[in-house]
């Protein structure tokens, strides 16, 4: 079957995921640092913090809907014009978002604008993972699938430290009132303009190899998300579970952390003593660690199976979670805070890497948009869309070692699925 070349298929999968992800990361910033004063100002710290975080978890309910969508028109007319569109989803609503008018204008209707851009966001993310997984997948050796797998999952470092760092340089040359102002849309209004690279590259890719066999074998399905559930639903729930605690580990450590790093007890934090762009300096510095250990995780599961790397990814999660709160408990200490970003997001790449390829070849390809869109978006609800709510009213209420515990009951969750799961390095993907 001929396929892509290896930089066509970078191209179609890491780059537009990086944006998609870089859209839904500046969402994840702002409503940390910026969404409590302009858009709930008329309530307390605690409260103005949970109730913005609570929009930033819209998006993740939306994000099954748009799998459902997305999924079905990607299993029945193919991966490219499903990921074209899902991309102009998703960049239309983060455009819109830089400029909706605040609370101090609109009143509680920028509020109800504010959470319909953000949930038409996760519509369009929904659709985004799966379908740049399997451009990824389809189009790889079959010896390399994790490797190539990686591609996607790249994405999400690469996105978070351009949105982290739009938002760090800003506020080297913005004064705090002129973030409140202006300077928070800019990183929305930027993504206007990686749409179009995005755009630009996914127009001129290739349709994968596998659909394309799929449909000169007359195998493509009529109603593809009815035979995922007929058929697939136990892999359903393991791609669920297998992928919700990396969610609930990655907004532990990037949003939930965030807010509890640098802001008073007052206001719903841990009173830790960092600025935002301090904290916003270590995040892209142990980013970095998150992008590497994604692609040593991958090389590594397609030489001993995906199955290994992830029940040690589990286990060490467990492990970390337990020891991870005495990291969090020192006034202004960069050592212990980088050390908690550094090793969690190391172990974030070793859980996430194998991930896009070991979701996809749990399905047939016939469904294999739908059901690994499916099962990854449910998993955005179980382990990501209530995270920075849920940990900032644990550690507010229970302290700290209470969000460890929380982690550590989403880890014991994934070591089940994976323990159910056969290995699937050797599978024939074309099927």
């Amino acid at each position: 079957m001929s396929r892509d070349s290896v930089k066509t298929v970078i191209g179609a999968s890491m780059v537009g995921t990086a944006i998609e992800f870089y859209d839904f990361y500046a969402y994840g910033t702002a409503s940390a640092n910026y969404f409590p004063k302009l858009f709930f100002p008329e309530t307390n710290g605690t409260v103005a913090l949970l109730a913005s975080l609570l929009t930033f978890a819209v998006a993740f309910v939306a994000r099954p809907v748009g799998s459902l969508v997305f999924g079905h028109f990607g299993d029945r007319l193919g991966r490219k014009v499903t990921l074209v569109v899902s991309l102009l989803t998703m960049g239309c609503a983060t455009v819109l978002i830089g400029v909706l008018p605040t609370y101090s204008t609109w009143g509680v209707f920028a509020v109800v604008a504010l959470c319909l851009c953000r949930f038409v966001q996760g519509i369009g993310l929904g659709g985004e993972w799966s379908g740049a997984a399997l451009v990824a997948t389809e189009n790889a050796p079959e010896n390399r699938r994790a490797l190539y797998g990686s591609f996607p999952e790249l994405g999400a470092p690469i996105g978070f430290f351009l949105s982290n760092g739009t938002f760090f340089i800003l506020g080297l040359f913005c004064t705090p009132d002129q973030m409140m102002s202006w300077g928070w849309r800019v990183p929305f209004l930027l993504s206007s303009v990686l749409v179009l690279v995005g755009l630009a590259v996914r127009v001129t890719m290739e349709e994968t190899p596998v659909f394309r066999l799929a449909l000169e074998q007359k195998t493509v399905v009529k109603a593809p998300l009815l035979e995922v559930f007929k058929k697939s639903w136990r892999q359903v729930l393991q791609a669920t579970f297998l992928v919700a605690v990396t969610y609930t580990l990655f907004y532990t450590l990037a949003t939930w952390s965030l807010a509890f790093g640098t802001k008073t007890t007052a206001q719903g934090g841990g009173g830790l003593g960092f600025s935002t762009q301090e904290y916003l300096l270590m995040l892209m510095v142990s980013i970095v660690v998150f992008a590497v250990f994604i692609v040593l995780s991958c090389v590594y599961a397609d030489r001993v199976g995906r199955k290994r790397v992830l029940v040690g990814s589990s286990v060490a999660l467990l492990v970390f979670s337990l020891l991870f709160p005495y990291l969090l408990m020192a006034h202004h200490n960069t050592f212990q805070v980088m050390t908690f970003l550094c090793v969690g997001f190391a172990l974030m790449g070793i859980a996430f890497g194998p991930i896009g390829a070991f979701l996809p070849e749990l399905f047939e390809a016939n469904v294999r948009y739908s059901g690994a869109g499916i099962g990854y978006n449910l998993a955005a609800i179980v382990g990501a869309a209530f995270v920075p709510t849920i940990a900032t009213w644990l550690s507010s209420h229970w302290g700290v070692r209470s969000v460890g515990v929380y982690l550590a009951v989403m880890a014991a969750c994934c070591l089940v699925s994976v323990l159910s799961c056969s290995e699937t390095k050797s599978v024939d993907f074309t099927k």
